[in-house]
């Protein structure tokens, strides 16, 4: 086997590694994506999970100080653009993913709105209505649109263009993702790191309206996951349901602070449904 060709090997299992251990969710999901996309996936979502430990405590627990972690996510950002123009990094994740960005035609339009998003943890800790949409554009819409770049262009002879309904698509159900996310870890959020990313904790903005943006997210999601290609519908419907899923049970639980889960018998039973009938459902159903 050339070099090159076993470094890219095990920088994809590296990547595979990051997300076996992160992320049942996703995970779960990523199984259902066909072999033509699967390791793009998880490559783009490794970098983004370990540009997240960063800023999220990880970087702190080993004692550096937030001038430090914006330098290690300045250097991480940097590798990482460095790395998609040479086809090489010595870092085996940012590896991994510069190959799926040179293959699907992931640039420095998508991966710089990323790492602003991740910086602004660094010194921001409470978000109006329009910190919030740029916060999310960087932190989970574009990572949507990595995704579909992979979607569309993962073996074909040049990086494709996706059709404007399907971008539209897969910002919205970025956006929808990561106001769940940030929903169902809106204590830990508050009292560990400080932060309040939708305004509830302030009284700016309600439970309540977050879940009705969130459904509309989803119901636009849902009706453009059709038009995928084949080998990643199971997948998309798969994790449009898991987060529908977190969704209802958001607007069940009558604690706030309750941090809501779906069992994993639950999860399986929505992977099942997706693979039978390929149609997302209702994030109120």
């Amino acid at each position: 086997m050339p070099d090159l060709d076993r470094y890219d090997r095990v920088a994809r299992e590296a990547a595979a590694t990051v997300i076996a251990a992160y992320s049942t969710s996703f995970g779960l999901a990523s199984r259902l994506l066909g072999p033509r996309v699967r390791p793009h996936v998880r490559n783009v979502y490794a970098l983004v999970r370990i540009a997240d430990e960063i800023v999220d405590g990880t970087a702190a627990d080993a004692g550096l100080a937030p001038a430090t972690q914006r330098l290690v996510l300045d250097e991480l950002e940097a590798e990482t653009l460095t790395a998609i123009a040479r086809g090489f990094s010595v870092n085996l994740i940012v590896h991994a993913f510069a190959q799926t960005a040179r293959e699907c035609g992931i640039g420095a339009d998508l991966v710089r709105p990323f790492f602003a998003s991740m910086r602004t943890d660094l010194d921001r800790t409470v978000h109006d209505a329009q910190s919030h949409e740029a916060y999310v554009y960087g932190s989970a819409e574009v990572v949507g649109l990595m995704c579909l770049q992979v979607f569309v262009s993962a073996g074909a002879p040049a990086p494709a263009t996706a059709a404007p309904a399907l971008v539209s698509g897969a910002r919205r159900l970025g956006a929808a993702f990561q106001d769940i996310n940030f929903l169902r870890d809106h204590v830990d959020d508050a009292h560990r790191l400080g932060r309040d990313y939708l305004g509830v904790e302030a009284g700016t903005t309600s439970r309540a309206e977050v879940l009705a943006r969130i459904d509309g997210d989803l119901a636009a999601a849902a009706a453009v996951i059709p038009d995928l290609p084949a080998d990643c519908r199971r997948a998309v419907t798969t994790a449009h349901d898991l987060f529908a899923e977190l969704a209802k049970r958001l607007r069940q639980e009558p604690d706030p602070d309750a941090r809501v889960r779906v069992p994993n018998a639950r999860k399986a039973g929505i992977a099942v449904r997706a693979a039978a009938f390929g149609r997302p459902r209702r994030s109120d159903s």
